[in-house]
């Protein structure tokens, strides 16, 4: 066998399973559709499981992919050795109800003898247990040596998935020879990794209750998986990922950055795995559409380019760098993944951000790590809590190792068995709520009957027309009939409804029946969504009558609401096209809700629209509105609408003809959604306000048409109730009036400040009569009210100056909140006192937090009913500090 390129390896795998009458599939999206049991795409199968059950029908009954996935249960293990990896591909060939277990071996050994001419002498194959029509084709068919078929248990050889379709399996297994120790049996080979799995081949011929009962299927299926960088490790004669030649070329980047070589120190050697295992995962997952998030699969996001940041430090790297390495990453992988060039300067930019964002937390990190260990010293402690070390994981993305290394400095240990204890109660309540979703996964619309035809969609053009009930369903089942008052799901055959999709939200309407003109039956359609075989599920309540299976009925939209929801869609494309103008074209969207009031339009980018730059984006959209611009639809092949510069959904697939939506030259998007004929019909649009949603990415709120008007109305309102409260006549004068009593409150408020600061001041002669003293440190306290934190420092300074041997606390409470303010004179200080310590121990009797040098400090206030108490300690703890 010759050496192979992965990327060569990929094309080979493709090209002949085309050969073989399959149709190739671009890979899915990282992100699962339809599909809650998932958080992020895990296996070849996953994206195609619709097909497998019958909910969607496949472009063909072979199917070839290449599938990125992401697996992220053992990302600790990821860098400790070289066999983990969170990112990896998966080669797979499919067959729905069509070609069985003569086909699947005989192909396989076709490619991987023939096409890749490895020696047939070191493969070994593993069967299930009662599989003895698997062997026959192997042992008679293909021709291998009975003792080199394995047969293997249910644990090994069978694949299967709670209910649902499930089978035998057969395994291809490929022999590294003596290099990777002796050979004395199968089982003992596999141990010592000199034997290798590289493909399995799935023979889903049961459908499984869950229980234990297994029902052989009428249409068998074929799963089959090979993992593109196992084989390319057999095809390049290496010992692992690692080393394959893509993914060698990312981490000699990296060692070209740290200025270090891989097989030269194993610490190092680990932070080079991690960071070039994570940033190929960080690279997809950012090139499909998911930003750093704190939850989700943006919280894994976070969690794997943190990690890559922390070992890039480990490495002594101190400057932003992963966003150079996913260059590499980008040009390594972007003939299989185009879009990945397509979307480089977005990737680069969101991964750079969150670097900068690591730098900063690490920082913070730190900083709550050593307030930690310097309370456990005050107590007399030497080790940190779980707890502690779950809370610096967990908020400030402070690993764990790093935690115990920086805590090992300083003398402490870490409760390693607490910190896991606490990781794995947050893993069982994540596995509780995955595990709430997996029926989701299997079930479908399981409540249809099966033969339901799909719905014929009209409302691109219609508004209402007839239709035939084709299925209802209430309280989750089948139903022949819906009465008055019943809530439930109507199917029709055909229908005028738009089903949420897209961002766009589902029509409303109503369904009748219709008697000599006037409604006899009448369905009120509260929601309208897309089931995931192309039923349009009309969602709401039987208002009248009896409704049937089989009746005729008229099906009519909310006509109006309709018109505003189109309205706010195609303002939301030429919102798009305006950001670009003026932002620039890392602008893209990155989600929607489009509804009869607004348009929410999140899109990426890295800071605040000023409002200079969102006047102009409000100015260019009304520019076009009013230019009165055709917006047309049109059906089109997907490489003919690229060409046009068609903008897609980042992250999401299409299939090879596309709806594409023009308004004018400068916004064409593909879009499934409904839409004005020309902007004019928009009327006007106004942006209602802009905030961000996650890191790099912000969000727009807009109004068009009528809710314009309605915004202006109650603007107008607001205006008139305002100048009545000022006693004007006209609402024209109010920024003037404004101005002035602004100037009169600012006034007002320094007077009041000028005559707390005098009362304050009155209160510091007889702030000493009586004072206590520790070793001729003279310790007072007072409470004053309604005195802001400058004033504070004022009077604490002045004290300090006043008295050369003075310790000296103040509290100053306003409402519910306040500060204190401790000021320790120098000949304190040198005796021992520290202010910073002092309030530190102070402010948190209240539940406040404090700290500062040693002459000055200010902490803030908890409870304010706690303040006297907290004086009360001063001489105590001052006491603690002073030296006898």
């Amino acid at each position: 066998m010759e050496w192979t390129g992965l990327n060569e390896l990929r094309e080979r795998y493709l090209s002949f399973f085309e050969s073989k009458g399959h149709t190739r599939m671009d890979s899915a999206s990282l992100i699962p559709k339809g599909d809650n049991s998932l958080l992020l795409i895990n296996s070849g199968m996953a994206p195609l499981k619709k097909y497998f059950l019958g909910q969607a029908v496949p472009p063909n009954v072979r199917v070839t992919t290449c599938q990125k996935c992401i697996r992220t249960p053992d990302i600790e293990r990821v860098g400790k050795t070289a066999r983990h990896g969170t990112f990896f591909e998966m080669l797979g060939n499919f067959s729905f109800g069509e070609y069985f277990k003569r086909e699947a071996i005989g192909w396989a050994w076709e490619f991987l003898t023939g096409t890749l001419q490895i020696p047939a002498d070191r493969l070994w194959i593993t069967i299930f247990e009662s599989d003895d029509e698997a062997e026959q084709i192997w042992e008679k068919e293909i021709g291998i040596p009975h003792e080199r078929i394995i047969r293997l248990g249910k644990a090994d050889n069978f694949w299967e998935h709670g209910s649902g379709p499930c089978g035998p399996c057969s395994e291809i297994h490929f022999d590294r020879g003596e290099a990777y120790g002796p050979f004395e049996s199968f089982e003992q080979a596999s141990d010592c990794d000199r034997v290798i799995e590289i493909w399995n081949l799935v023979f889903s011929q049961f459908d499984s209750d869950g229980k234990g009962n297994y029902a052989e299927m009428k249409h068998k299926n074929i799963d089959t998986g090979m993992g593109l960088e196992r084989l390319a490790c057999v095809m390049q004669g290496v010992d692992n990922l690692f080393e394959v030649d893509t993914v060698q070329n990312i981490m000699k980047h990296i060692c070209e950055v740290a200025g270090i070589k891989y097989h030269t120190d194993e610490k190092s050697d680990v932070s080079l795995r991690v960071i070039t295992d994570h940033i190929r995962s960080t690279v997809f997952m950012v090139g499909d559409g998911i930003t750093p998030a704190n939850d989700g699969r943006g919280y894994v996001l976070k969690r794997l380019l943190r990690r890559a940041a922390r070992h890039g430090r480990l490495l002594g790297i101190r400057e932003p760098f992963l966003y150079k390495v996913a260059e590499t990453v980008i040009h390594e992988n972007e003939t299989a993944y185009p879009e990945l060039k397509e979307k480089q300067e977005l990737i680069t930019r969101i991964i750079k951000h969150e670097e900068e964002s690591f730098a900063r937390t690490i920082d913070n990190g730190t900083d709550r790590l050593n307030d930690m260990i310097a309370k456990l010293k005050e107590a007399g402690q030497t080790v940190l809590s779980g707890q502690d070390a779950f809370n610096l994981s967990d908020t400030y993305g402070f690993p764990i190792d790093l935690t115990m290394e920086m805590a090992g400095e300083q003398g402490v240990t870490v409760d390693e068995e607490g910190f896991r204890r606490c990781m794995e109660e947050q893993k069982q309540r994540a596995r509780a709520d995955r595990a709430s979703k997996v029926k989701t996964s299997w079930g479908g619309d399981a409540a249809v009957p099966k033969g339901t035809a799909k719905t014929e969609f009209t409302g691109y053009t219609e508004t209402e027309g007839e239709a035939k009930v084709l299925a209802i369903l209430a309280n989750g089942q089948a139903a022949d009939t819906l009465e008055a008052g019943q809530d439930g799901v109507v199917i029709l055959d055909r229908t005028p409804f738009y089903a949420e999709s897209g961002g766009q939200v589902g029509d409303t309407g109503e369904i009748e029946i219709l008697a000599e003109n006037e409604a006899e039956v009448v369905f009120g359609v509260a929601d309208t969504r897309k089931g995931g075989d192309g039923h349009y599920l009309h969602m709401g309540t039987l208002e009248q009558g009896t409704l049937h299976v089989g009746d005729a009925v008229f099906a009519k939209i909310d006509v109006r609401r309709r018109r505003s929801i189109m309205r706010n869609h195609t303002a939301a494309h030429l919102l798009q096209a305006a950001l670009r103008k003026v932002l620039g074209d890392h602008v893209h969207q990155a989600g929607q809700l489009v509804n009869e009031e607004r348009c929410r339009f999140d899109f990426s980018h890295f800071s605040a629209v000023s409002a200079e730059e969102l006047q102009r984006v409000e100015e260019m959209l009304n520019a076009e509105i009013l230019n009165a611009l055709p917006v047309t639809t049109e059906e089109m092949a997907i490489d003919e609408a690229k060409k046009i510069g068609a903008m897609a959904l980042f992250g999401e697939k299409y299939g090879d003809i596309v709806r594409v939506v023009r308004a004018g030259d400068d916004s064409i998007e593909f879009c499934g959604g409904t839409h004005v004929s020309n902007t004019a019909q928009i009327g006007l649009c106004r942006i209602v306000s802009e905030s961000s949603v996650a890191a790099g990415v912000r969000r727009i709120e807009l109004a068009t048409g009528e809710n314009v008007l309605k915004l202006m109305q109650e603007t107008e309102q607001t205006l008139l109730e305002a100048a009545k409260a000022f006693k004007l006549a006209n609402p024209a004068e109010l920024p003037e009036k404004c101005a002035s009593a602004a100037n009169e409150l600012r006034t007002l408020a320094r007077e009041n400040e000028q005559l707390n600061q005098k009362l304050a001041n009155s209160q510091l002669g007889s702030l000493f009569s009586g004072a206590a003293e520790i070793n001729g440190i003279k310790i007072v306290s007072a409470m004053l009210s309604d005195v802001k934190p400058d004033t504070l420092r004022t009077l604490g300074d002045q004290i300090r100056d006043r008295e050369p041997d003075v310790v000296a606390l103040l509290a100053g409470v306003n409402g519910e909140s306040g500060n204190f303010y401790c000021v320790c004179s120098k000949s304190a200080v040198g005796k021992g006192a520290h202010a910073g310590k002092i309030i530190q121990r102070i402010a948190a009797i209240t539940g406040g937090k404090g700290g500062g040098r040693p002459d000055s400090a200010m902490g803030g206030i908890g409870k304010t009913y706690m303040v006297d108490e907290a004086l009360g300690m001063l001489q105590s703890i001052a006491g603690e500090f002073l030296k006898g």
